[in-house]
């Protein structure tokens, strides 16, 4: 097995509701990613994508568990050792301009991890924000201009030269290229997986879009109001999920090449309210083969063949 380089273990994250209670946006999640892959994580809006993401960085704090970062604990982390950390995680957002300061120049932008992290002078900064910026495609020319000059893919190259300039080691790339035109996710999705490969980062990749997954994963995770319900390698997952829920969110993807139609499993219903969740199996409201012991108990994440694990009491694999 890879060495893993970060793994969360019963990881939990609450927020008061309205109605007074708790409304849990995280329900102990357990993940593993190894150095150097990328692990695309999917599932509808609202199910916790975002949330994973923030709450292994930190943005988010989490109520209960553990993150295991480099042989440190990152819940337990505070202050000088908790910014020296944040160093090596860094985030690419969905927002390519929302994500920007319009007032700053780019060089400004892109320098600051390396002034206020890496305790860089200004002049080591220019010189590797000229570097990054010409990484990303841009031009070390670009540094001298505002957000608001730059197309949307191109404002994407910035942030993502932001979050590399503090040599991270792991990225969590939120919805990365959704505000992309196609042609645009093309050359962001291309760029991204290049750095990847070269610079030797690891990449949590989050996405409502099975197709970008596809392309720049090497495993999936699958999250289902809050909780991850099946990881498998990409090639496995595609050739054919084993949860209910996997399934129908694969059905749904339009199939471009020739060969057999695939069976539409369409996903009926809305997501149940996180503060209200079902009984048992938290799908099993909108499952079409759920039973009375999906009722009656709540399914564990466990593998059924090695490098797949599916949180199901019946789950089904390709062969069967």
């Amino acid at each position: 097995m890879s060495e893993m380089l970060l793994s969360a273990r019963g990881l939990r994250v609450e927020y008061p509701s309205r109605a007074g209670g708790r409304v849990r946006a995280l329900r102990d999640v357990d993940l593993d990613i190894a150095r150097g892959e990328t692990l695309g994580l999917v599932g509808e809006s609202g199910c916790g994508k975002s949330t994973l993401g923030r709450a292994l960085l930190r943005v988010v704090e989490p109520s209960a568990g553990r993150i295991e970062f480099l042989g440190a604990d990152l819940t337990r982390l505070r202050g000088r050792r908790l910014r020296r950390t944040r160093a090596e995680l860094q985030m690419v957002f969905q927002d390519p301009f929302g994500s920007l300061n319009p007032r700053r120049r780019i060089a400004d932008i892109v320098a600051e991890p390396l002034l206020r992290s890496r305790g860089a002078s200004r002049a080591e900064a220019d010189r590797a924000v000229s570097e990054l910026l010409d990484l990303v495609g841009l031009g070390a020319e670009a540094g001298d201009r505002k957000p608001h000059e730059f197309s949307g893919g191109q404002r994407q190259r910035i942030g993502i030269a932001r979050a590399l300039a503090s040599s991270p080691q792991f990225v969590v790339a939120d919805e990365a290229v959704s505000a992309l035109d196609v042609s645009i996710q093309a050359q962001v999705l291309n760029l991204l997986s290049d750095l990847v490969r070269d610079r030797g980062l690891t990449m949590l990749f989050i996405s409502h879009d099975l197709g970008v997954v596809r392309n720049i994963a090497d495993r999936v995770a699958v999250m289902y109001l809050g909780q991850i319900i099946e990881v498998a390698s990409r090639d496995d997952f595609f050739a054919g999920p084993a949860h209910p829920y996997s399934q129908a969110l694969l059905s749904s993807v339009p199939v471009l090449r020739p060969g057999p139609a695939r069976e539409q499993q369409p996903l009926e219903g809305e997501l149940p309210d996180p503060a209200d969740p079902p009984e048992g199996c938290l799908f099993r409201t909108r499952c079409p083969f759920a039973t009375d012991d999906c009722r009656a108990r709540r399914p564990e994440l466990r593998e059924i063949a090695p490098g797949r694990s599916v949180r199901c009491h019946l789950p089904l694999l390709p062969s069967e």
